[in-house]
């Protein structure tokens, strides 16, 4: 399964803070990246996706050839004239994570669920890819 998940360190923030000191925070790259949990059972793959502010006509979901694709947009708080910004630290704009799947999942019974914030995406596994016992025959 690839995974890739980068959390900011310190030197990310000293860089964000050198960067808005020169050019402005405006001048570092719209986007973010929702935090994403994975968790495998014999028979499935769940997927726990943190989407705040969002609704779930904000995202897209797509599976082809064992690839889940999220994608969708967080839209910017809209500034309105005569309010002063002291700070801004929530991310907004696109992002889009995919997720190569090591298993055949069973296509056709892929479920979503949006509530308060957090998509849940399950994943059943094909038969032929689930762990089964094997009879011995004396």
């Amino acid at each position: 399964m690839y995974l890739t998940r980068r959390t900011p360190g310190l030197l990310d923030r000293d860089f964000d803070t050198l960067l808005d000191s020169f050019l402005g925070s405006s001048a570092r790259p719209a986007g973010w990246t929702p935090a994403m949990d994975v968790v495998e059972t014999e028979t499935e793959y769940r997927l726990h996706v943190e989407l705040p502010g969002l609704t779930k006509d904000d995202v897209k979901i797509e599976f082809t050839d064992n690839v889940l694709v999220l994608k969708g947009e967080k839209k910017a708080v809209e500034r309105v004239d005569g309010e002063r910004w002291h700070r801004v630290e929530r991310r907004s704009g696109a992002f889009q994570r995919r997720l190569e799947l090591p298993v055949a999942v069973d296509a056709g019974k892929i479920q979503a669920r949006f509530r308060d914030g957090v998509l849940t995406v399950t994943l059943p596994k094909a038969e032929e890819a689930r762990p089964r016992e094997i009879e011995i025959q004396f």
